[in-house]
């Protein structure tokens, strides 16, 4: 790389200052005035020449056999001798001035040489100066700087985007108390009370540690008061990730335009024609089938027949009206909907259900169970909490509990594509992709023993659709549990398709939510914040969003796979056209 980058810079240096490089000379092309492209104007005007070449020549032939004078012409024959001289003139032009012109001007080698070596200095000089960014740490540029970006506004700051830099003798203290381990590295913040120079000081420290360069991680452009306290400990910069919009999305009769954070190509796009069919065909039908958040403790005593007394009571429905007040305390939107409970021995596992309004509601319903905990201590004083989550929840593991019972929002989505709709615009046939389904999702998911993935690639959707709104990546993985189900409707020519996600966990306020760019899709989708006429109703359309958007991702794929399009796809989209081979290493 060391080398790469000193030889880059002594082919600089190396070129005439005087030399003027136009870096943006005009493209216009004499080849431009053609109706067609070049290649094509070329490919008629060949095939002319040679087709009206054979047909003269097969007539000519058949008036020596029969006799007729060659003068006596028919139209035909006009038409194609008119055609010849056309083609021949252009041909001539094209190719035979040139090669005329390379025999008569031809230059000596001397002259050949220089203009090469000038074409390529202005090659190199011209892709110096077309640097979109300021060149990085490793680099050493010698060519000036483009001017400043403007400033970023977004919706609630404004952000300069000059580069932070550490000049000062305080911020050069600083740095080397974190290196040296005096000052905490994640105090910064408390101490120097702006979170921006806290983040340059940790990065920059971070990298003296390290002896590894942060230069491709950007820092300006970020609220770093806004992750304060709630999304992210000790920042040091931020990762960017492109957000891709599929639909519209027509579901229970709204459109949606779907944001989907992703670095995988052809993703967006298959959604994006999953979701043309679904539109083209009436658009689906989702419906939400149960909201709540669980949270389950574990508590041991000192024998099996105490944990059953626990459950005993708990289940009991005289009792339910009272650990409802206790538990709905903590929270007017946390309402508790019920208490599930499993025994291990002495051990007492109790899974809490509760609504939490347009909250994911993981804190809140912990604030619940944790007042109910406390209140049991009076009649059960023998019980030892062992951790106020038993993993009877389940947060962020496949379970089998929650592909059963649910957690978060319960949501089906279906609809019926047309069979014109499978064949025009899904390349595929109902028969193909019904059968396909049942081998693929159905039984060879069962043969590889999944739990709740009966799906081609539901996570894919919802990673996306969860990063660009701010909920929990680390969720995907029991909000995925999905069943994808075909038939074909309506004497065969039609296909029912349906997807079942029992744990869909989705939020609209706190966490990540509150974050710029996720407030931001979110309110392209218009579930932004808590909603003021119903508590939860803006989660609630957000989970049915998620569904909606994992039927078209689930429809276009299986589509792919089922007309062999799957692999010509990802090469086309998902492929880096950058020859790696000449990257530095």
């Amino acid at each position: 790389m060391e080398a790469s980058r000193l030889y880059s810079t002594k082919r600089v240096q190396s070129l005439k200052p005087t030399k003027k490089i136009p870096l943006e000379e005009d493209p216009t092309k004499a080849s431009d005035a053609l109706p067609l492209s070049l290649h094509l104007t070329n490919a008629v005007f060949f095939t002319l020449f040679f087709s009206v070449v054979y047909f003269l020549l097969s007539r000519w032939r058949e008036k020596i056999r029969t006799s007729t004078p060659l003068h006596v012409v028919t139209f035909s024959e006009i038409i194609a001798i008119l055609a010849f001289f056309a083609s021949f003139i252009y041909l001539l032009g094209f190719f035979g001035i040139d090669f005329v012109q390379s025999l008569v001007f031809r230059p000596s080698p001397d002259v050949w040489i220089a203009e090469d070596e000038e074409e390529e200095n202005e090659v190199l000089l011209a892709k110096e100066d077309a640097r979109k960014v300021p060149c990085g740490q490793a680099l050493d540029c010698l060519l000036p700087p483009l001017p400043p970006a403007a400033p970023i506004v977004t919706a609630q700051k404004v952000f300069d985007e000059k580069p932070v830099t550490v000049t000062t003798e305080e911020d050069e203290e600083i740095i080397k108390s974190v290196v040296a381990g005096t000052t905490p590295s994640y105090s910064l913040e408390s101490k120097l009370g702006d979170c921006k120079r806290a983040a340059a000081i940790r990065r920059e420290a971070l990298q003296r540690l390290t002896g590894k360069s942060l230069s491709g991680l950007p820092l300006d452009g970020f609220d770093y008061e806004s992750i304060l306290g709630q999304c992210c400990e000790m920042p040091v910069g931020y990762v960017q990730i492109p957000v891709g919009i599929a639909g519209p999305l027509l579901v229970n009769g709204r459109e949606y335009s779907v944001p989907m954070a992703t670095t995988e190509g052809c993703l967006v796009a298959s959604t994006n024609r999953g979701c043309k069919a679904i539109h083209l065909s009436g658009g689906a039908t989702s419906v939400l089938l149960k909201d709540g958040m669980t949270r389950a403790p574990c508590v041991r005593f000192g024998t099996a027949k105490r944990a059953a007394d626990l459950k005993l009571y708990l289940e009991d429905p005289d009792n339910y009206e009272t650990l409802s007040v206790v538990f709905n305390r903590s929270s007017r939107f946390g309402r508790l909907q019920g208490i599930k409970c499993a025994i291990a021995g002495k051990n007492l596992y109790i899974r809490f259900t509760c609504s939490t309004g347009d909250a994911m509601g993981m804190n809140m319903v912990s604030k619940g169970v944790q007042n109910v905990l406390d209140f049991l201590q009076t009649d059960f004083p023998d019980m030892d909490v062992i951790g106020i989550s038993g993993n009877y929840c389940s947060d962020k593991k496949p379970a089998a509990v929650n592909w059963i019972e649910g957690r978060g929002k319960s949501v089906v989505c279906e609809v019926i594509i047309k069979g014109d709709v499978v064949r025009k615009v899904l390349k595929t046939s109902v028969e193909s992709l019904v059968e396909l389904n049942m081998l693929k999702n159905l039984t060879g998911s069962a043969m590889a023993g999944a739990l709740g993935g009966f799906n081609a690639h539901a996570s894919n959707i919802v990673a996306a659709i969860y990063i660009a709104t701010g909920q929990d990546p680390a969720q995907n993985v029991e909000s995925s549990h999905c069943i994808t189900m075909m038939e074909a409707v309506n004497e065969g020519k039609d296909l029912h398709i349906s997807v079942t996600m029992p744990s869909i966990e989705v939020g609209t306020v706190g966490g990540g939510t509150q974050l710029a760019s996720q407030s931001a899709c979110l309110n392209l989708l218009g579930v932004k914040g808590a909603s003021k006429e119903t508590p939860g109703a803006n989660a609630r359309m957000l989970a049915t969003i998620v569904a909606g958007a994992v039927l078209a991702g689930e429809l276009s794929l299986m589509s792919a796979i089922a007309a062999g399009q799957l692999v010509k796809s990802h090469m086309k989209y998902n492929r880096s056209s950058k020859d790696v081979s000449k990257g530095s290493s």
